[in-house]
């Protein structure tokens, strides 16, 4: 497991009952988290007094219960990074903590490389990833379909006054931005990528991950540069094994570029058990 347990300002304080008791920064939150099928321990005066209680409804969906009063957003570091925190209906926050075990590998592979090194980022969200290999010294280019969370995006660079580096940030399918990219030349050092469960594209053509990884991760592979630096590929569908990423990128990227594969889940430490929560998995094919 690779777990990110360099945060100061997040901290996974306690888990139980589906749900779990997160820290971040000076803001409590109680959230559902489907992996935790354990009970609470105990559930003491830190698990009732929170500043806000998401309940999923039977329905499907769910809502939050402010209980103390917060600001519209707020901010959290992660070493020299920072990003902007806002609870949203769909349970999320704008941030996924357990990614800063790719941040921190993703920095010191740019770092260490002694070249310019050019980072597509696609399903980018807030941009996470985009910050942290920009502050490698990395230009980037960050691919969302959603212009609101490319927005959010934007606000993190900047938040972590990053503003002047050579950053584009591009509302669009990632599909036909590939697609683009191939036709019109361009290439890579390193491609990351978080694709989602399910989804449409812009003319109605159904994704599925099962079925859309592998021809989407081959699809990639032409816009790759000659010498790669690293291919990343994040995923938070159920039942997908990290095993199943190991195997796409040997049977793609590393068929023609050597290199070694690292997969597995992220994690995040719990606090007060000493445990670590699974968030995911991943896998990774870097240059050797």
């Amino acid at each position: 497991m690779y777990v990110a347990n360099d945060w100061q300002d997040y901290e996974v304080i306690d888990t139980g009952d589906g749900e779990k008791l997160e820290r971040w920064n000076d803001v409590i939150l109680r959230r559902p988290d489907p992996q935790i099928i354990w009970p609470i321990k105990d559930e003491n005066r830190q698990w009732r007094e929170v500043h806000g209680h998401y309940h999923r409804s039977s329905s499907g969906g769910g809502q939050w219960d402010m209980k103390k009063q917060l600001p519209d957003r707020w901010t959290v570091s992660y070493d020299q990074l920072k990003f902007y925190i806002r609870p949203t209906n769909f349970k999320h926050t704008g941030l996924f903590p357990e990614q800063a075990a790719n941040w921190r590998w993703m920095m010191d592979k740019i770092s260490a490389a002694n070249r310019p090194i050019s980072v597509l980022n696609l399903f980018a969200y807030t941009g996470g990833a985009t910050v942290a290999a920009a502050s490698a010294g990395a230009s980037v280019v960050h691919v969302d379909a959603a212009k609101g969370m490319v927005s959010w995006a934007k606000e993190n660079l900047a938040l972590s006054g990053l503003e002047d580096r050579p950053v584009r940030f591009i509302t669009d399918d990632v599909f036909k931005f590939v697609q683009r990219e191939q036709r019109r030349g361009n290439h890579y050092d390193a491609i990351i990528m978080d694709p989602p469960s399910y989804g449409r594209g812009p003319s109605g053509e159904m994704w599925k991950l099962e079925h859309s990884l592998y021809p989407f991760v081959e699809s990639c592979l032409e816009i790759l540069s000659d010498k790669p630096l690293f291919f990343l590929i994040n995923s938070y569908t159920t039942g997908i094994s990290p095993t199943v990423l190991n195997n796409i990128l040997s049977m793609t990227v590393k068929k023609r570029y050597g290199g070694k594969i690292s997969a597995g889940e992220l994690g995040l430490p719990i606090s007060r058990s000493g445990l670590n929560l699974p968030c995911g998995i991943l896998g990774r094919w870097e240059e050797e």
